[in-house]
C-alpha cells in the first residue's frame, strides 16, 4: 500500500433489493432505481430535464450494481473506468439509521434494538424531559412529536422565538431532535441543552441526539443552518478509524462522520459546510494526506435536503452535481490511492413517507488495489474490511476482503 484511503459516503443513496424490505414496510422502495425512472419519464423537470446524467458513476458501475443488487441482468451500455470493480452491499444491523449503516461499513454491525419513540404526538417520556429541563434554563418544550425539521420549525418557530421553549422532536429512526434559534436561544445553549439530553437519552440506548439551530424573523423564511451538531452514542467495538490511528496514522473526517463515531479514531475533522464546499475541501485534504492515511467522508444533503423532503427534482440534480465533482476527484487521484464510494441506507424520495428506507446499497471501487468487474452481493462489513486490507488493518475488522 503506497498511497491513499479515500472513502465517500454518498447519503441515503440506495439501489433497492434489501431482502428484508417487507420487514420495515420498505417493499418496493429503489432510490437510484425509482429517481432514474422518474426522469427518464419527466417527472423530475424542475431545476434540470430529462434522463439522469451521472456519467461518472455510471463509469464505476452504480447501474450494474444496482441491477446486481435487484437480481437483475444489466442491459445498459458503460465504459468502465480502468481499474474499477463494483459491487452492492447489505445491511444486517436491525435499523436502517446514519450510525448503524456507517457503523457496520467500518467494521461494527449493530446486534442491539435500539430505543424508539413509537408514538407520534407526546412521543418523549416525561420524566425524561423533567431531568432534561431541570439541568437547564427551559421549563417547556413544544413539538414533542414525529416531525419533518422543515415543517416543525415552521409551525412552531415563532412561538419558540417568544417563549425560549426548545422545539422537540423525533422520527422513526432512533433520534432526538432539538431545533432552537440560533441569535434568540443561543448556538451554545442549544448545544448544552443537547448535551444534557444525551446523558439521559443515550442510557436508553437512543442512538443521536441532533441539534437543529435555525435562523429567520418568522414562519415563511426560517430556515436550518449548517451548526447542526449530533450527539452519537459510542460504538461498542472499535471500527477502522480506532484502529487506522492506533496505527500512527491519520483518518481525516469530512461532514458527519467525526460526530457519527463520536470522534473516535478522528485525527481532524471539517463539517459546518454545504456538501459542494465540503467536497473541496476533501480534495485540498486528500492532496496534502500522507501514504497510509484514509480519508473519510459523508456527503448528507442527498438524505437531509432531498430524500426527507420527498424532492424527487432536486436528489436527480444533487447526483448529477456530485457525478461531476467526481470527475474532478478521479483526475486528481493516485493511481495507488484506493477509493470507495457507497451510502449508508436508501431514502427513496417517490416513495410514501419521509423516513429512510431498507435497501441495499452500491460499492464502487477504484485504483490499483481494485480487482476489476462485479463481485457481487456482499455486506456493509466486508466494504470496510477491504479497506482495512488495502491500509494494512487485516484481521482487525468483522468481514471479509472481498478480493481474497
Amino acid at each position: 500500500m503506497k498511497g491513499r484511503g479515500v472513502w465517500i459516503v454518498m447519503d441515503a443513496v440506495g439501489i433497492g433489493g434489501a431482502p428484508d424490505a417487507v420487514l420495515f414496510g420498505d417493499s418496493g422502495a429503489d432510490t437510484l432505481g425509482n429517481i432514474n425512472k422518474a426522469c427518464a419519464a419527466g417527472l423530475a423537470n424542475n431545476g434540470r430535464e430529462g434522463e439522469l446524467q451521472i456519467p461518472n458513476l455510471k463509469a464505476l458501475g452504480i447501474f450494474r450494481a444496482h441491477e446486481e443488487a435487484n437480481s437483475q441482468k444489466y442491459t445498459g451500455h458503460c465504459t468502465e473506468y480502468p481499474k474499477s470493480s463494483y459491487a452492492s452491499a447489505t445491511e444486517i444491523s436491525h435499523g436502517k439509521d446514519t450510525p448503524s449503516g456507517h457503523w457496520e461499513l467500518a467494521g461494527v454491525p449493530v446486534d442491539w434494538e435500539w430505543k424508539y419513540f413509537k408514538d407520534k404526538h407526546n412521543s418523549f417520556p416525561k420524566e425524561a424531559i423533567a431531568k432534561i429541563l431541570g439541568a437547564g434554563n427551559a421549563t417547556k418544550i413544544l413539538g414533542n412529536c414525529h416531525a419533518s425539521g422543515v415543517e416543525i420549525i415552521k409551525n412552531f418557530g415563532e412561538n419558540h422565538m417568544t417563549n425560549l421553549h426548545p422545539i422537540f422532536y423525533t422520527s422513526v429512526d432512533s433520534v432526538v431532535q432539538i431545533a432552537c434559534h440560533e441569535e434568540y436561544f443561543g448556538l451554545q445553549n442549544l448545544y448544552k441543552l443537547c448535551e444534557e439530553a444525551a446523558k439521559v437519552f443515550h442510557p436508553m440506548m437512543v442512538g443521536r441526539i441532533i441539534a437543529r439551530p435555525f435562523l429567520g424573523s418568522n414562519a415563511d423564511n426560517f430556515y436550518r443552518t449548517n451548526n447542526r451538531k449530533d450527539y452519537t452514542i459510542s460504538p461498542p467495538k472499535p471500527t477502522i478509524c480506532e484502529h487506522l490511528k492506533r496505527s500512527g496514522r491519520a483518518c481525516h473526517a469530512i461532514g458527519k462522520i467525526a460526530d457519527i463515531f463520536a470522534h473516535k479514531g478522528i485525527s481532524t475533522s471539517i463539517s459546518g459546510m454545504t456538501d459542494d464546499i465540503l467536497f473541496d475541501e476533501m480534495l485540498r485534504i486528500i492532496n496534502s494526506a500522507q501514504s497510509g492515511n484514509l480519508i473519510f467522508a459523508n456527503f448528507v444533503e442527498f438524505d437531509s435536503l432531498f430524500g426527507h423532503r420527498r424532492d424527487v427534482s432536486g436528489f436527480a440534480l444533487a447526483l448529477e452535481r456530485f457525478d461531476k465533482k467526481i470527475g474532478v476527484l478521479l483526475e486528481q487521484l493516485d493511481p495507488d490511492d484506493f477509493l470507495i464510494i457507497t451510502a449508508d441506507h436508501g431514502n427513496d424520495p417517490t416513495f410514501r413517507g419521509a423516513d429512510h428506507t431498507r435497501e441495499r446499497v452500491p460499492v464502487l471501487m477504484a485504483g490499483n488495489f481494485a480487482q476489476p468487474g462485479n463481485h457481487g452481493k456482499i455486506f456493509f462489513s466486508d466494504v470496510g474490511a477491504t479497506m482495512a486490507s488495502y491500509l494494512g488493518l487485516t484481521g482487525e475488522l468483522q468481514g471479509e476482503n472481498i478480493y481474497d
